[in-house]
């Protein structure tokens, strides 16, 4: 196996790993997560891409705005809201300690976050995103 299909593979490994972790800690986001891993699955293993992108966890996260350029209200949400979350604890941790510019840079990449998946990310109807 050449080096590079072999680091492309423990990489993907590695994404799947904490993606999946992901779906159940807020704290780590899942699609950046699941599009590494199918990028590094497609240059390792065309077996092992084609397993990911059948999975449900794949098909649940990243189809919709793989194939559609967009997500759902629901799949936004589902970002949005924990993000928003740790990001406000966090704030407000910082707020409390009197650790005034970190929270003010929290703040600013919470607003460009909530901006970016309003405006940014193509909204699609659910009927639309099961389509095939």
């Amino acid at each position: 196996m050449k080096m590079k299909r072999l680091l492309f593979l423990i990489l993907g490994f590695l994404c799947l790993g904490l993606g999946s972790v992901g779906v159940i800690v807020p704290v780590l986001p899942t699609v950046p997560f699941f599009l590494a891993t199918v990028f590094c699955f497609a240059n390792s293993s065309r077996k092992l891409h084609d397993w990911f992108i059948g999975t449900r966890l794949y098909k649940k996260h990243l189809e919709s705005f793989v194939k559609k350029k967009g997500m759902t209200v629901q799949t936004k949400l589902g970002i949005i809201i924990p993000v928003t979350l740790v990001m406000g604890v966090g704030f407000f941790v910082m707020m409390w300690a009197d650790v005034f510019v970190p929270s003010m840079i929290l703040a600013v990449v919470w607003f460009f976050h909530i901006i970016y998946f309003v405006f940014g990310v193509k909204t699609i109807r659910l009927a639309v995103a099961e389509e095939k």
